[in-house]
């Protein structure tokens, strides 16, 4: 398996409108967090996720989150 690579050590906290996200997995997309396709070649997958009405969320950037992809304070342990 390929190693994460750590994009920020601080979610990416956003409003997001309804639709359909892809959460980067691999930490190298350079839109963190979301997944530019630079998992390629990698056992990444970026992970999709729905937003069913506008909201605030905070999205993990460290990507050791246990909840992805949401942040759960993974990155307070690194």
């Amino acid at each position: 398996m390929s190693e994460v690579t750590i994009a920020s050590t601080k979610p990416a906290v956003l409003e997001l409108e309804p639709g359909t996200y892809y959460w980067c997995a691999c930490g190298k997309s350079a839109n963190q967090p979301f997944c530019d396709g630079s998992h390629a070649g990698t056992s990444f997958t970026p992970q999709a996720f729905e937003v069913t009405e506008k909201k605030k969320v905070a999205l993990c950037q460290c990507k050791h989150t246990k909840n992805p992809p949401f942040c759960d304070a993974s990155h307070k342990k690194l």
